[in-house]
């Protein structure tokens, strides 16, 4: 009986899997670790083997808990903005250059010169530009994202993309096409890849893998998403409206419109997620920047003593570092933590209004784009365990606050894959 769907995470550091049944809910859950990316002066590189090494071990773990063939349909998310070159075959022919790999200078100023200002595919770590970079390389068939090389392990298929993950290589998900641009910045049409919305079935598991894995012939291999989109259908929120906040090592935030929205000087851009638009920025505030003060054991041990009905009246602005990117971009802009009163308790609190209000901020920044007003806010990253933290957020944003459904964005794409099953949606 198919009565499963599998979602696989690729990160950095690591690979997830878990499996949902046919209402979306988390079955089993397993991953295994890989060694961290190489980073050498600004090109961070990691061997896409490492990926699916680390894949086949999550899926041997999953089958710990489960019997794999229940598994009817799978699907892949991965960092975006990670490309590799690969034959016409798929198998690599360079290394794989991360999200944070800067991207030659003079394509990124090509780049540039033809593309929409609001672009996803601009910027010094441009994916678009280091993609055209690798397919100068001698046997580079095409590049393509992480999330589908390991996609085409299980099928095959290494020249079908889904909307998302085609987004930083310069796809347009307002018309659903690639545009006609690419081919001034140096892109050949036959090195494009098929576009389909996340969520499409686009063919069965290869025979040949499916008896490797223990897993049944006649598997669906779904197309997936980036990791952040699959971190936002992990939480739950499906309404326009929903809004999820990480509170993470950064602050990132993500809304669910009726429209997309694009602000390259904010970082502002939209993933489609059927005919919703999931948008979003992240701040340089976060995490880190309360780390930059206190460890984790003092957070911890000082939360309990916060009272966070009562405002502490200083007004900061948390960074981990010098710059900051949305919702104001300033890359000279400095942390503003002062002054910084004799108690640790109150000055813990004030850091974690300082990035409330961050938050509070970019919710409006994206409200002012054309955004929806946002009704219901999900919390994942460490951060949202802190219950002095999260009361102090009510207070402040004075919007709802509820749990996620599930904070793993293998369970995110699972979802997506139970969708090329047609369990439901």
């Amino acid at each position: 009986m198919r009565d499963l769907a599998l979602g696989i995470d690729v990160g950095t550091s690591a690979v997830r899997a878990a499996a949902v049944d046919a209402n979306g809910c988390r079955t089993a859950f397993a991953s295994a670790t890989m060694p961290a990316p190489f980073d050498d002066n600004g090109l961070v590189t990691q061997q896409p083997g490492v990926w699916w090494k680390a894949t086949r071990r999550a899926l041997q773990n999953l089958a710990r808990q489960i019997d794999l063939n229940r598994i009817g349909a799978i699907a892949v998310d991965g960092t975006s903005g990670t490309v590799l070159g690969v034959d016409a075959k798929g198998r690599p022919v360079t290394p794989a250059q991360m999200y944070n790999s800067r991207a030659r200078a003079d394509i990124v100023r090509s780049i540039a010169a033809v593309a929409p200002p609001q672009s996803p595919a601009s910027g010094a770590t441009s994916a678009l530009a280091r993609a055209i970079a690798m397919r100068t390389l001698p046997g580079v068939a095409r590049s393509i994202q992480q999330a589908d090389w390991i996609s085409g392990q299980f099928s095959g298929r290494f020249e079908v993309t889904d909307e998302n993950n085609a987004l930083k290589l310069g796809y347009d998900p307002t018309t659903r096409c690639w545009p006609d641009w690419l081919v001034k910045a140096g892109v050949r049409p036959d090195h494009l890849s098929a576009v389909v919305p996340a969520g499409t079935a686009i063919g069965t598991i290869a025979r040949h893998r499916a008896s490797a894995l223990g897993l049944a012939a006649d598997v669906v291999i779904v197309a997936g998403t980036t990791d952040g989109c699959a971190g936002f259908l992990a939480a739950g929120a499906e309404r326009c409206g929903d809004a999820v906040t990480s509170l993470g090592t950064t602050l990132v935030l993500k809304l669910l419109s009726d429209r997309p929205l694009f602000d390259s000087n904010l970082g502002v851009y939209s993933h489609r997620i059927d005919d919703l638009w999931l948008v979003g920025g992240a701040s340089n505030s976060g995490g880190a920047a309360i780390a930059k003060h206190f460890s984790l054991d003092q957070v911890r041990e000082l939360s309990e003593k916060i009272n966070p009905n009562v405002p502490t009246g200083l007004h900061y602005y948390p960074l981990a570092g010098r710059g900051e990117r949305f919702p104001h971009n300033n890359p000279d802009m400095q942390e503003c933590a002062e002054p910084r009163p004799e108690n640790d308790i109150l000055f813990l609190q004030a850091l974690m209004e300082g990035v409330t209000r961050v938050e509070k901020l970019g919710y409006d920044c994206l409200v002012k784009l054309g955004g929806p007003s946002v009704k219901l806010i999900r919390t994942v990253g460490g951060g949202a365990k802190n219950a002095a933290w999260r009361a102090i957020r009510a207070r402040m944003l004075g919007i709802p606050i509820v749990d996620p459904v599930d904070d793993e964005a293998a369970v995110g794409v699972a979802k997506l894959a139970r969708r090329g099953l047609f369990l439901g949606s």
